[in-house]
């Protein structure tokens, strides 16, 4: 018997590993389940594609919601809306909010948060601090929760790892992939001046510049791997990182993200 499908999206010009192919797409129980040349009447819904690009869902693994703390800017309900518009159906959010998310009891008011108003699948990060390791290793165990985000250089409230004792504990204390912020904190220090007396976010790339990301990756994947921990570096900007970042992927992956120079004091 010809199988039935809940869905058959029919005729589009599909994105597949194999390439751009024009084909149909059976769905069952929220799942593909068949590629080809499928009869739309045997679906309880057809959708005609023809002309259309079908593409997977799109994963998202940093994005900032601002809430709580600062849904002025942005909030659960309306980045989740954002997202699906775009295509993306997933997303991992990060725990620079107002307060930070750096305890068990913060990821799960997140949780509650989302609940009914984010209408793509989502998973929250845990910050460290240094310091908050029992809740790092509660949070990497409980539903819900991405992984740690570990700011090796400063952002905001008590988001900020510093030292190697402190970045040695974070990534003890998070069996799972850890993910990173890495510029270093010590040179952010010492340029300061040089965004102060610019009184401009132009000088943005040149205080927190190649020198400061580079130093923090290397850090990080060093540590990472004494630790035994998987790394995974944020929004890597430069090509020295992505370059060092090609020859440790036993330890690290990348989320690059090139920018334009408007876009680096933007950020």
């Amino acid at each position: 018997m010809t199988d039935t499908f809940d869905l058959v999206l029919h005729g589009g010009v599909c994105a597949t590993p194999a390439g751009l192919v024009v084909t149909d797409i059976g769905v069952r129980d929220g799942r593909i389940a068949a590629l080809g040349d499928l009869d739309p009447q045997r679906a309880a819904e057809a959708i005609d594609c023809r002309g259309l690009h079908v593409l997977p869902g799109l994963i998202d693994s940093q994005v900032h919601f601002r809430e709580p703390g600062g849904q002025h800017k942005e909030d659960l309900a309306t980045g989740s809306d954002a997202a699906i518009l775009g295509g993306v159906t997933t997303v991992f959010e990060m725990p620079n909010t107002s307060p930070s998310t750096v305890t068990v009891d913060a990821l799960q008011d997140k949780l509650r948060r989302a609940a009914g108003r984010m209408r793509c699948d989502h998973a929250f990060f845990i910050g460290a601090t240094g310091d908050n390791g029992d809740e790092l290793l509660a949070a990497a165990q409980a539903p819900g929760c991405a992984g740690t985000k570990i700011f090796i250089g400063s952002s905001t409230g008590d988001l900020l790892v510093e030292g190697v004792e402190k970045l040695d504990a974070a990534l003890a204390a998070s069996p799972r992939r850890t993910s990173a912020h890495c510029e270093n904190e010590a040179r952010l220090r010492e340029r300061k001046a040089i965004a102060d007396a610019a009184g401009h976010p132009r000088a943005h790339p040149v205080w927190r510049d190649e020198e400061a990301a580079i130093t923090a990756t290397r850090l990080f994947v060093a540590r990472a791997r004494i630790a035994g921990r998987r790394a995974h570096v944020l929004h890597v900007t430069t090509g020295e990182e992505a370059a060092y970042l090609a020859t440790v992927k036993d330890v690290a992956t990348m989320g690059r993200k090139p920018m334009s120079g408007w876009e680096r004091w933007c950020r």
